[in-house]
């Protein structure tokens, strides 16, 4: 069933109040997420290579606890190593072959801390613990028959397009701070950055967290200056999105002269990993890359599921890429919200509702965009298979 409708709400810029977060690449969060969905990468195409189809499996309960850590101006070390868990379920052989998962889970986990965190050693700064099980034999049948799979969850999802210029701004930020540009020219900051922005009216207040490394500030001083060019930089950088009147930004704001090391966000390893915080799938940015409070938001997280039956997965970034290519291929939407609801055992490309809510420009009627918006709707559940196997080949970030 497919319904389009009116939204029901308030346009997000015309909101008096808007409220964005995006946690970085080095988050303790977002390391879970990113993990785990390179994990479920890795089984993917290795099923495929050894059995010629994706085979059961679900690495989405990842969790993370942090290690301890020495740390000094100029340097420190590693006490005991960041724990990762992996876990869930994935199937482990099949038509009398079988594949090591612990293995297979353990050297792709180690291959993206060695891409994406500069300063952690994943062989002696992390270790591993795989817990997982085979599926039940329920869920599993559902991937012993060919073509597309019937969904293997009851699951609700929703997408949404344009995002708003604070989304634009704050995704643009982190991604902008963790950039091998960046990170060239200030080689001292860590990947653990965190940005939450407070819009009201037109004033846009943002908050950034992002550690300095030990290894690079040598003293309290050294540790303030540093943090002044970086503020005066990123007030820079923020300056060139348009739709604001005044933008302020505070930075580490937990910090404090004279107190030493207790008074400054120093890191060894570039995130609070090391020491400070856990982190969890699911507590993250969503698939879109942000955590937008005045949105809908679905309750799934899409990291580590598998990318055939697994609607948690395949509906949350479909709903926001359906969202995407109504909006740009039908003029006259302002916004647009993509509902996708599952019923488990039903054909991933049958949802139990499919429903648009538009904004449509001034002067323009929900029933002159509709049967276009239905029409897209159908064509990108036709092409449902085709974008499953981009989901297993990791082509879709999913934080």
């Amino acid at each position: 069933m497919i319904i389009v409708k009116p939204y029901p709400g308030v346009p997000i810029v015309d909101q008096h109040l808007e409220i964005v977060e995006r946690k970085g690449r080095g988050h303790p969060d977002t390391l879970c997420d990113s993990l785990m969905e390179a994990i479920s990468v890795a089984l993917s195409q290795t099923y495929l290579k050894e059995f010629g189809t994706i085979l059961h499996h679900n690495i989405d309960k990842g969790l993370l606890a942090a290690g301890i850590v020495r740390k000094h101006f100029g340097g420190g070390e590693v006490l005991q190593p960041i724990e990762l868990t992996i876990g869930d379920r994935a199937t482990r052989q099949s038509g009398g072959r079988s594949i090591p998962i612990a293995d297979i889970a353990i050297n792709t986990a180690r291959s993206w801390f060695e891409k994406n965190m500069r300063y952690v050693d994943p062989h002696r700064n992390v270790s591993y613990r795989v817990m997982l099980a085979p599926g039940s034999e329920e869920l599993t049948s559902i991937f012993s028959s060919p073509g597309i799979k019937a969904a293997n969850d009851t699951s609700a999802t929703v997408g949404y397009y344009p995002l708003s210029p604070t989304e634009k701004t704050v995704l643009s930020l982190e991604r902008h701070l963790n950039s091998p540009e960046f990170k060239t020219l200030h080689p001292e900051t860590g990947e653990d950055v965190k940005v939450m922005a407070l819009r009201r009216e037109k004033d846009l207040d943002l908050t950034v967290a992002m550690p300095l490394l030990c290894r690079d500030i040598l003293s309290e001083d050294d540790y303030f200056n540093c943090k002044d060019v970086l503020t005066r930089e990123m007030i820079e950088f923020v300056k060139q999105f348009e739709g604001f009147e005044d933008i302020s930004i505070h930075y580490n704001t937990l910090d404090e002269r004279g107190k030493g090391m207790e008074g400054v966000y120093l890191s060894l390893t570039g995130t609070s990993a090391e020491d400070a915080d856990s982190g969890q799938v699911g507590r993250g940015n969503r698939v879109n890359g942000v955590i937008a409070v005045n949105r809908p938001l679905g309750t799934e997280a899409a990291a580590g599921k598998n990318p055939v039956s697994h609607v948690g997965k395949i509906y949350n970034i479909l709903s926001h890429r359906m969202a995407k290519t109504i909006y740009d291929e039908i003029a006259g939407i302002r916004e647009i919200y993509i509902f996708l609801v599952s019923r488990i055992g039903t054909s991933i490309d049958r949802p139990q509702i499919a429903a648009a809510q538009l904004v449509p420009q001034p002067g323009l009627e929900i029933k002159e965009l509709s049967g276009r918006v239905e029409e897209i709707i159908v064509r990108e559940l036709s092409f449902i298979d085709k974008f499953c196997r981009e989901l297993s080949e990791g082509r879709y970030s999913v934080c």
